[in-house]
């Protein structure tokens, strides 16, 4: 028992670059007491004491902001970073040494008491806000991109942003070095290749008014096309 509430401190001092003491990761990390919460209601839950049960994850709720199903499975080293918002549904099951950060949800998309919830494999990274829904697998070190919204299985070691969530890639980083900022955006990409379509067109439209000596009028919104133009090809973002 000791030997996994050590591990489960010495996880956030891997993970998370701001803990500088044991007695501040126990006191100030709701990740870390939701998720010590949950071992006692999981248990509790197995030996079919359901209402015992219930009633942690309710208190565990009301102190961390983390909402952890008692019937859920969780694996070793698991760790929420800040954690208001979190949500993990029943019949979820996550794998070892996964991250999740504020406003994750582990949701279910249907009514009958069976397998709803997402399937997590391990070293899987899931970003703040994402919305994982229905019996889904998320395979092994696969990274879900911050406000995602996830509804297919996703393969291992893929990299899934946008809603709904498509597979922009491979990640090829450790985990700890997930820099979130520097994820693909193919909405972006996409409004990026029309405006340089557009912009071609626009180009070869001139040349033969040009060449036919019309003079057209002015077009108002040139500059602020350009300056979308060049916003999408520098790659630049908020």
């Amino acid at each position: 028992m000791f030997k996994t509430l050590r591990e489960d401190i010495q996880t956030i001092f891997a993970k998370d670059p701001a803990a500088r003491s044991w007695l501040e990761v126990i006191l100030c990390y709701p990740g870390l007491q939701a998720l010590w919460w949950h071992r006692v209601a999981h248990f509790l839950w197995r030996h079919r004491l359901y209402l015992l049960a219930r009633l942690l994850s309710h208190i565990s709720r009301f102190f961390t902001g983390i909402e952890i199903h008692p019937g859920a499975k969780i694996g070793r080293r698991f760790f929420i970073d800040h954690g208001m918002g979190v949500v993990i549904g029943e019949t979820a099951e996550i794998g070892d040494d996964v991250l999740l950060y504020q406003g994750v949800v582990l949701g279910g998309t249907t009514l009958e008491k069976k397998k709803r919830h997402p399937t997590l494999g391990s070293n899987v990274v899931v970003g703040s806000a994402a919305i994982l829904l229905g019996p889904i697998t998320i395979g092994d070190r696969a990274l879900i991109g911050a406000n995602s919204v996830v509804v297919k299985s996703v393969p291992p070691g893929a990299t899934v942003v946008g809603v709904p969530g498509r597979v922009v890639g491979d990640k090829k980083e450790e985990i700890e070095k997930l820099e979130h900022g520097k994820l693909p955006d193919p909405v972006a990409e996409a409004i990026g290749l029309v405006l340089m379509r557009q912009g071609k067109l626009v180009r070869r439209l001139k040349m033969l008014e040009i060449s036919a000596g019309i003079t057209a009028a002015k077009d108002e919104l040139e500059e602020q096309i350009r300056e979308l133009e060049m916003t999408f090809s520098q790659g630049e973002g908020i």
